[in-house]
């Protein structure tokens, strides 16, 4: 496979301060806790909490991701009229982890009118998270014009979210298991996630306050001229491409971690167990990526990321016949995959961000990230309605008791199917799409 990046002369830029580094990298708190948490714990919570039908909860787990297509654009096109994107970070931030934690404290404990509660919850912290999402996707390509710091950069941030990943995936269902189940259990989960929330709202906005970031130059007109120019950028339209199947593989995967740890692993806090062993490897090889990426280059290395995450997802289909510690350190390879694919995806983005800027004398850095972040929230959105999908088709039965109802062999197999296959093909074949990635400016 024949790939080349966007941006052809790599120039001498000044490093980007530890202070910077770190304090946009915690902004990853914000947005691997929301990434996680509502994949994780909102269509179990319908479906073994509320007593919502599998089919009714993935529409309702689906439908409010799915405006956020509609909003990210919008809040990159704002962002950009802006100029200063650090205010988007506080507001959207601090208002998102008020209603992240509002999701679960509704009046109705089970039901139709329950369902319908957590669906306008979310409908309207997918809102606010839009607006902090956007931004801060957008910062790396006006921190630094450096193409080896923007790979800098993005191993400190998803070194970051690997650890939101860990604090706020595994400990939620924790949470949720030692505060007494069910209703109450989700709510201190709620609160603990809104209070993690907060934590990465502050420190990514006093800590980026000193940093020397680009300003806005010129935007085009209005949003569709802008829409047309993004349309434009070949490198761009390949990765978006990439980035939204594969974030469907990755929401599939995400939305069986409590059904895959209730029916498969059956082990107590087996969703805690899972995702320590998929975070913790991933934050010891950061530093092994960066050096593959050195050597491979991006495009390269993001392959070789994601057929390490696929192989791995296949290799679980022999999960029933493995002790838990097999189960484990497969899950282990797959969070190695899913450290590379992440770090090289979102370094390619600035990339190909700054080759417009270079291209068009324009820097609308909101316009990219904002398609960028709708097709990263379809892609995680249609995950846990495709696995919903799949529990339905396979006769999977609905609880309202807060603990999960025995299920026959059939619906069993579908949570391994759901959790396995599906999450495989979907990230392994998307890497055909990047042999549609090449610089257009050689």
């Amino acid at each position: 496979m024949t790939t080349a990046d966007p941006t052809p002369e790599v120039r001498e830029v000044a490093a980007l301060p530890r202070r910077t580094l770190a304090g946009y990298s915690l902004g990853s708190l914000v947005t691997g806790a929301f990434g996680t948490v509502p994949g994780l714990l909102l269509l179990p919570y319908l479906t073994d909490t509320l007593g919502v039908a599998a089919g009714v909860a993935g529409l309702l787990v689906l439908l409010p991701k799915a405006w956020d297509v509609l909003v990210n654009p919008v809040a990159g096109r704002i962002s950009d009229r802006r100029g200063d994107r650090r205010p988007f970070l506080l507001v959207a931030g601090l208002l998102l982890a008020v209603l992240f934690a509002a999701i679960f404290a509704g009046p109705a404990r089970s039901g139709a009118a329950a369902g319908a509660y957590v669906a306008f919850a979310f409908l309207a912290a997918a809102t606010a998270y839009a607006f902090f999402q956007v931004p801060y996707v957008a910062m790396p390509a006006e921190l630094t014009d450096g193409y080896a710091e923007r790979t800098r950069l993005m191993t400190w941030r998803v070194a970051v979210l690997a650890l939101a990943i860990l604090v706020s995936g595994a400990l939620a269902p924790l949470v949720v298991e030692q505060t007494g189940g069910g209703i109450t259990g989700h709510r201190w989960a709620g609160v603990f996630v809104g209070a993690l929330i907060v934590v990465g709202t502050l420190g990514v906005y006093f800590g980026t306050r000193s940093a020397d970031s680009r300003s806005v130059e010129a935007v085009e007109p209005d949003l569709r001229t802008q829409l047309r120019v993004a349309a434009a950028n070949g490198p761009f339209r390949a990765l978006l491409l990439l980035w939204i199947v594969q974030a469907v593989g990755i929401g599939t995967m995400l939305a069986g971690v409590q059904y895959f740890a209730d029916h498969v692993v059956r082990r107590e806090s087996g969703a805690t167990f899972l995702f320590a062993a998929f975070v913790g490897p991933a934050l010891l090889v950061m530093p092994l990526w960066s050096r593959a990426g050195h050597r491979l280059g991006k495009p390269r290395s993001l392959a070789v990321g994601s057929l390490l995450f696929a192989a791995g997802a296949l290799a679980l289909l022999t999960a029933p016949a493995l002790p838990p510690v097999g189960v484990y350190l497969l899950v282990a390879v797959i969070g190695v995959g899913y450290a590379g694919q992440q770090v090289f995806a979102m370094a390619m983005l600035p990339d190909c961000i700054a080759y417009d800027t270079a291209r068009t004398g324009r820097r609308q850095a909101g316009v990219f990230t904002g398609l960028w972040t709708a097709g990263e929230t379809l892609g995680l959105a249609l995950g846990p309605g495709l696995y919903a999908l799949v529990l339905q088709i396979f006769g999977y039965v609905s609880s309202s008791t807060g603990e999960a109802a025995t299920q026959d062999d059939t619906a069993r197999l579908g949570v391994l199917l759901g959790f396995t296959v599906l999450p495989a093909v979907l990230v392994g074949a998307a890497v055909v799409l990047l042999r549609a990635y090449r610089d257009v400016t050689r």
